[in-house]
């Protein structure tokens, strides 16, 4: 009797407080380390290293988080390397598995893990995409075999550390992914934040530090440049995944293929030439982002010369706040019922016309097929020569830098 009344008491020890006897910044600790050990795997190694190529690992650092990925999600690296590479190929239409522009976002953050699940369940999506993941024995045999078996290990471990309480951590564990990645990044990084670059979709960065999500706030970035390794691309911005690749790095355990493009600036050549145009297209979306930012200015100059105007002119200045708040987005992304009232401030002001206009002759040299290098080189001497002489001088230093422009 004695010896059940000893278990009773070790049991009812164990549930109160498990082998550890933790305090409750200890578990908190445990449990932000080892979802934040998650977002690491997910970011490193399924999303920069397997479904982009963009960054190489050490086989000893692959096996690691494979493991933890089979323990702290069970994802199958194959389900979710190929759900990714479609989410890029088929961007913002039907055939998006998650995009908040076809699903609605507000379906997307609260049904992303069942998104991925559906699609993951779709053999020729995994068939059409998955090539060039790992599918060595334990990957056939273990991890892609045992799904739920890897976050049941994850759950006997939280139980024995902290009892009763290792089931809410454990909890939090397999919510942490569903929560951060499938609902907030495939959500809100399609849906709100601020945008770097007009990449073709709906990309937004969701915050400048990455660091919750390891990185993978700067989601307009990725999308701007997805076979980068470094996220981050301006000086405010932090993408503390890069900064585990960059130590994996020092210890020879990584090696990132490539990172963003960066616009040199030199010598202003006399004309533009071949070099020009190839550092041009090489970084088209900095030099658009670059363009973007003289029409904002432009638009401001307009809109503050129809206040000094007063009343008078208070229903044009309506219409130029208008174009300060979308002259610099791609039409393809104004709203509809934006575009009468754009188009009437564009109309009434000359120089934002030909600012505009200029904008689309400039696209023009990376997005034409089928024309030559050299007429291409020749468009833009021409585009220069047109800026030069426009009398603007938003649109002359800005002829000049791209001469400037560096490959």
């Amino acid at each position: 009797m004695e010896s059940l009344w000893l278990a009773h008491d070790a049991l009812v020890q164990w549930l109160s407080h498990g082998l550890t006897e933790a305090s409750w910044w200890q578990v908190l600790a445990y449990t932000l380390v080892t979802t934040h050990i998650t977002i690491v795997s997910v970011t490193l190694f399924l999303h920069r290293s397997q479904a982009h190529r963009a960054l190489d690992l050490h086989p000893a650092v692959q096996h690691f988080f494979r493991f933890w990925l089979w323990i702290g999600t069970g994802m199958v690296t194959k389900e979710w390397v190929a759900i990714h590479r479609k989410h890029h190929a088929k961007c913002e239409t039907v055939d998006d598995p998650h995009s908040p522009v076809t699903h609605g976002i507000g379906k997307v953050l609260r049904e992303g893990a069942e998104l991925y699940r559906a699609e993951s369940k779709v053999q020729a999506t995994i068939d059409k995409y998955s090539h060039g993941v790992p599918d060595d024995w334990v990957e056939r045999n273990v991890y892609s075999r045992f799904t739920w078996q890897g976050v049941g290990l994850m759950l006997i471990l939280d139980l024995l550390l902290f009892g009763a309480l290792g089931a809410a951590v454990w909890a939090v564990q397999m919510a942490w992914i569903p929560i951060t990645a499938a609902g907030i990044i495939n959500g809100l990084g399609h849906h709100s934040g601020y945008r770097n670059f007009e990449a073709p979709d709906a990309s937004t960065n969701v915050s400048p530090i990455g660091i919750l999500i390891g990185g993978e706030e700067l989601h307009n970035n990725h999308h701007t440049y997805p076979t980068s390794a470094k996220f981050s691309v301006k000086p405010f911005e932090f993408d503390i995944g890069w900064g585990y690749i960059r130590a994996l790095e020092m210890l020879g355990l990584a090696k990132a293929k490539k990172v963003p493009p960066k616009l040199q600036l030199g010598g202003v050549r006399t004309v533009a030439d071949n070099q020009t145009l190839q550092a041009i297209i090489t970084n088209r979306y900095e030099v658009m982002a670059r363009y973007a930012a003289e029409l904002k200015r432009a638009a401001a100059a307009e809109a503050e010369r129809l206040k000094a105007q007063g009343p008078a002119a208070a229903a044009r200045l309506k219409q130029m706040r208008v174009a300060q708040a979308w002259l610099h987005r791609d039409d393809d992304k104004i709203p509809q019922g934006v575009k009468p009232t754009l188009a009437a401030a564009i109309g009434d002001s000359p120089q934002l016309a030909k600012l505009v206009a200029m904008r689309e002759e400039l696209r023009a040299l990376w997005t034409r097929t089928g024309v030559s290098a050299e007429q291409l080189v020749a468009d833009l001497q021409a585009w220069c020569r047109k800026a030069e002489e426009s009398g603007i001088a938003a649109l002359q230093d800005f002829s000049v830098k791209l001469r400037a422009a560096h490959a």
